[in-house]
């Protein structure tokens, strides 16, 4: 895939390739950078802020506006085309307010199969239920690895972790092995919980018989 040049809009979060972002813009260089998505039909890039700027992304494209305030501010829904890689950095786009850069998309790569996707809604399953979310969250309905990561809470390290991976099987691997060690630690945190509401109680206890 070619290189090409976007305007960005640095975030502390992961968006997926499908996932819908609603936003509140109401800086000037993000007012400006959205008002020429309105007029140019063009796309946005997201880099990933966590405690500095990233290497990778995600491109937006912005569905609708659904909101513009009289000071210009807008609230807006986006939706997220694909990963990139970020390959320069300009704090300020030429003539502009806001930043920019050159990227290159990552493909998106549908390759798990059946057995590995049943594994992981499994475990998925396995989590809802031990944190009783079982009314919240039904897993049958998710499709794929980027779905259930964002309904499981993972944390942003791990979400970025999963956004440069091209494979959907790497990122059901990826998830699979997160749950299996996660699993034990979370059952016997809900266990210690229980045993918590419990103490101060009123029990009754069969006395020792000597």
């Amino acid at each position: 895939m070619s290189k090409r040049y976007l305007p960005f809009f640095p975030l502390k979060l992961a968006a997926f390739p499908g996932e819908q972002l609603n936003l509140h813009v109401f800086e000037p260089r993000y007012k400006q950078l959205i008002n020429e998505c309105i007029e140019e039909s063009k796309t946005f890039g997201i880099p990933v802020f966590g405690e500095n700027m990233q290497k990778f992304g995600s491109e937006m494209e912005l569905v609708r506006v659904v909101k513009r305030y009289p000071d210009g501010e807008m609230d807006i829904i986006t939706r997220c085309l694909s990963a990139f890689k970020i390959f320069t950095f300009d704090e300020k786009a030429p003539g502009k307010l806001y930043a920019g850069g050159e990227v290159e998309s990552i493909e998106n790569i549908h390759d798990s199969s059946e057995e590995q996707w049943q594994d992981l809604k499994r475990l998925g399953k396995e989590l809802v239920s031990v944190l009783k979310m079982d009314d919240a969250l039904d897993v049958d309905l998710l499709t794929n690895s980027f779905e259930l990561a964002h309904k499981l809470g993972l944390s942003l390290e791990q979400e970025y972790d999963m956004l440069q991976m091209p494979r959907e099987s790497q990122r059901q691997t990826y998830m699979i092995n997160h749950l299996e060690r996660a699993l034990p630690l979370i059952r016997e945190m809900e266990n210690a919980k229980d045993r918590i509401k419990m103490n101060g109680h009123f029990q009754h206890h069969d006395p020792l018989n000597f």
